[in-house]
């Protein structure tokens, strides 16, 4: 299963409406999800089993509200708030840490 559609379930069964956008056309977007009258745009991305890794910002006039990052050879993964640096350390303060499970990425989540 890809970590869109994992991502998809988690947030589904949290209660939030999701939609996947059929053509991206540069938006950047993988999920767009809503709490009714607000929406958030997601994109998602594998990273390495490195929490000190740099990432680039690729969405810096995307309007991108979060990039969800996943560790592809471990358990964790990385919820980042959009930034504006043209790059930033994935263990960044403003970052969330969670395990890859419905419980701990939900737990994190819910503290943007």
């Amino acid at each position: 299963m890809s970590y869109e559609k994992t991502l998809v379930s988690w947030l589904m069964m949290d209660g939030w409406q999701v939609f996947l956008p059929v053509l991206d056309n540069g938006h950047c977007t993988d999920i767009l999800i809503s709490d009714g009258p607000h929406f958030y745009r997601i994109q998602v991305k594998t990273i390495e089993n490195n929490s000190s890794q740099v990432v680039h910002n690729q969405w810096l006039d995307k309007n991108v509200d979060v990039v969800v990052y996943f560790a592809r050879t471990s358990n964790w993964g990385v919820i980042a708030p959009a930034f504006t640096e043209k790059k930033r350390s994935l263990d960044h303060p403003k970052h969330r840490k969670f395990i890859q499970s419905r419980k701990g990425f939900l737990r994190e989540f819910h503290q943007f």
